[in-house]
């Protein structure tokens, strides 16, 4: 017998080891199906090729909104009266770095290295050299967009020249360069520890590869779909659906998820985005996911566009600690717009946040509520080109150097875009079309931070975190006293 039960224990172990081995590799394979869906799209047919101009001959590109709007034959070109929001401010701070030095053309040439185009507007008009090709369709939209910007401000936005990288992460590290020769590089986003310029990322004008609309129309569809059901009649528990593959912190994610020996008030969804293009995004639509009454964000390789969607929904958002921002998210404060979740203590940061909601479930409903006016009120697409104005127009006069049109760069066109397209991109492209110019100029640019008022704003934010964190220590140490 003895013998008996140690073979049967010693199979049983060679079981749960073969089982251990099996499930690890399911994640090997399921993270290597990611990798493929990420940049299956990202291949020359897609965006290289579209963005060429070998194949671009008899197309041509139309100029009648290239010319402002003329008082006499299409309404009066009126100033605006309206401030730009506050985030609006940290444009100064993203260009601080050349604010004594200005720019030169050997610090845009340095920046090359990591930078998938450069942009040169020369009259107003686009020119693209491409170095290398994008994840997906980014570098495609990034592009739509800015001449979507060329043709609400005809004959506004300022001759430049620069350099644009379409990755997650910023590289532009402050030990790495000598102080007086920062190179000047756009992306989607930014972090305390580099100096990369934030941009507006590509799905505001479409995500086609996962079905995501453009913003404008999107954002109207999620507020219908807060309408749908009240808050009160909410899931009283925290909602994420994403790709856990793509960072470990998403895969300890999940371990907060429902079992059943713990509940941590969390209903965590796996989202296979392969799966989804097969049955038409039929259980990916972000208008109907505003179910929950909590919903997570977290980052993924980095900062996430998942994040306005979000913020968006009137369920009150769990941010679990970010490292990276994006344009308008640092202006974001903690128990006004989202609720802070420790990123080392995510399960029972969870369960407190999602305890204390239902606790107080007006002062929760406050916080999803101000999230989702910031967003329908301070980040719509009028703003979103607005920024991109000031961001653009602030660059410039910081450079000390012509544009130059280099050789062999296509100059690029709405006409040439669409006529390159598939059917869901020109579809994007079609819904995202600015088909006038403004009638107004841009909001007013508000004036820098002072100093002063970027620490305290610093300070308030990590005070309010403390004070959470202490609201949950105490929830905790209730917890563990009564249990003994």
């Amino acid at each position: 017998m003895l013998r008996g039960s140690r073979f049967v224990r010693l199979f049983q172990g060679v079981i749960n080891c073969q089982y251990v081995i099996f499930f690890w590799g399911l994640l090997l394979i399921a993270a290597t199906l990611s990798s493929f869906w990420v940049h299956l799209f990202s291949s020359e047919s897609i965006a290289t090729v579209r963005i060429d101009h070998s194949t671009n001959q008899g197309l041509t590109c139309s100029t009648n909104y290239s010319t402002p709007f003329s008082s006499t034959e299409n309404g009066p070109d009126t100033l605006s009266n309206t401030s730009c929001p506050d985030y609006f401010r940290f444009i100064h701070e993203d260009l601080k770095p050349w604010k004594t030095t200005g720019i030169t053309r050997a610090m845009v040439e340095k920046a090359k290295k990591t930078a998938h185009f450069r942009l040169v507007i020369v009259e107003g008009k686009a020119y693209i050299e491409k170095y290398k090709k994008s994840i997906q369709t980014r570098d495609l939209f990034t592009i739509w967009g800015i001449l979507q910007l060329l043709r609400r401000y005809p004959g506004k936005v300022p001759d430049l020249e620069l350099m644009f990288d379409c990755d997650d992460r910023p590289v532009i590290r402050d030990y790495w360069w000598n102080p007086t020769q920062v190179p000047p590089l756009f992306r989607y986003c930014g972090d305390k520890w580099t100096k990369d310029i934030v941009f507006p990322d590509w799905s505001f004008w479409g995500w086609a590869e996962i079905n995501m609309k453009p913003w404008g129309s999107l954002l109207k569809d999620i507020k219908k779909g807060n309408e749908r059901s009240k808050w009160m009649e909410r899931e009283p528990y925290a909602y994420w659906k994403g790709n856990p593959f793509v960072a470990k912190k998403r895969r300890d994610l999940l371990k907060c998820n429902v079992s059943n020996t713990q509940d941590w008030n969390a209903r965590l969804f796996i989202q296979d985005w392969i799966l989804e293009s097969q049955v038409g995004f039929k259980q990916s639509d972000v208008t109907k996911q505003c179910t929950y009454r909590y919903k997570i964000y977290i980052e993924g390789t980095g900062w996430s566009v998942s994040e306005k969607y979000i913020l968006a929904c009137d369920s009150v958002t769990f941010l679990v600690t970010p490292q990276y921002y994006d344009f308008f998210s640092r202006s974001l404060e903690p128990m006004r717009h989202y609720w802070p979740i420790r990123k080392d203590k995510k399960c029972k940061s969870i369960k407190f946040a999602v305890d204390w909601g239902n606790d107080h479930k007006q002062k929760a409903q406050a916080i999803g509520n101000a999230a989702s006016t910031f967003i329908q009120q301070e980040l719509k697409m009028d703003y979103v080109y607005d920024y991109m104005f000031h961001l653009l127009n602030e660059y410039d006069k910081l450079s000390k150097f012509k544009p130059k049109i280099p050789e062999g760069a296509t100059l690029l066109c709405t006409e040439k875009l669409t006529y390159h397209a598939d059917e869901s991109e020109k579809k994007f492209m079609d819904d995202s079309l600015v088909k006038s110019p403004s009638m107004t100029n841009p909001c007013t640019l508000p004036p820098p931070y002072e100093p002063q008022e970027l620490s305290n704003l610093d300070r308030s934010n990590i005070n309010l975190i403390k004070r959470v964190e202490k609201w949950e220590d105490e929830y905790w140490d209730n917890i563990h006293t009564r249990q003994q």
